[in-house]
């Protein structure tokens, strides 16, 4: 899968082509940037989120050095099918989608409920993913995880009434620090302005929040059992999934490293984008 020196190399997330690929009776929309050849960095996405909800700042140095792949889950975005109902099912269909283009083994950067997919994803096939980043996420069975349906209805409430992106409300803090990099991180999300993929339809987003909170009330899966190297980080004060269950997830993945920023929540790694990508790309260096 190495690029043909024709091909030139796209290391910006802006300017990546969209592509599409088959398997199991259904498109899935991806988009891939860097240097292809060797383990790819497949990245998994949050709740309601398509493939426009990357920040680029996070992609980009990420990809200077490295293949990366993003996708649209079933049915959101450009990938068609429907939205599954629980996260086991989203991990088999991250896993049809990753066999459909070929790859036996990856390296992952997850964030929020892409981490949860994730997690499921290495429990059903130890051996695939390389290397590990969970970002604004918690482990299977996690305390409060399933209270993020109310949390997330109310900051939509408040969002459409001061008619903001609920991603101001959910990911930051609404300080003095937390809204300007809000309002920052909101913009570098539209700095693609071809290909863009449609927003999740409100049924598709209730089924993921459904997803979520099943997880939450789920029992614990062993993650004692996972032996990738493995980068959690968080905001201080994640709202969304409690900041506490980063570091209950620390304690429970062997050997794993935890960065916590400070006065940050839910988005913290995308408001302290100029510490946290340096960080992620050297730990997901070949």
């Amino acid at each position: 899968m190495s690029a043909t020196s024709n091909e030139p190399v796209i290391t910006a997330y802006a300017q990546a082509p969209a592509r599409s690929v088959n398997a199991g009776g259904v498109t899935y929309a991806y988009r891939e940037l860097g240097q292809k050849g060797g383990i790819p960095v497949v990245f998994f996405v949050h709740l309601a989120a398509t493939l426009d909800n990357w920040d680029p700042r996070i992609v980009d140095p990420i990809a200077r050095n490295r293949h990366v792949i993003a996708f649209d889950q079933r049915g959101v975005g450009a990938s068609t099918g429907r939205v599954p109902d629980t996260i086991e099912e989203a991990a088999d269909h991250a896993y049809e989608f990753i066999s459909a283009l070929g790859h036996d083994k990856i390296d992952v950067f997850s964030f929020s409920m892409g981490g949860m997919i994730a997690q499921d994803l290495i429990v059903k096939h130890p051996d695939l993913v390389r290397r590990l980043v969970l970002t604004g996420t918690g482990p299977r069975g996690g305390k409060d995880i399933d209270k993020v349906v109310g949390v997330t209805y109310w900051d939509v409430l408040r969002a459409t009434v001061t008619r903001s992106d609920p991603k101001e409300f959910l990911f930051f803090n609404r300080d003095a620090t937390g809204k300007p990099a809000a309002k920052a991180f909101v913009k570098r999300l539209e700095e693609r302005t071809v290909d863009r993929d449609q927003p999740i339809g409100v049924k598709a987003f209730r089924t993921q929040l459904k997803a979520i909170q099943k997880y939450g009330r789920s029992a614990p899966s062993d993650l004692s059992t996972f032996t990738q190297p493995t980068l959690i980080a968080n905001g201080d004060h994640d709202r969304m999934v409690p900041s506490v269950l980063s570091e209950d997830l620390h304690r429970r993945i062997n050997g794993s490293e935890l960065i916590i920023y400070p006065n940050s929540g839910h988005g913290g790694v995308f408001q302290y984008h100029e510490r946290f990508a340096p960080t992620a790309a050297a730990f997901l260096a070949d």
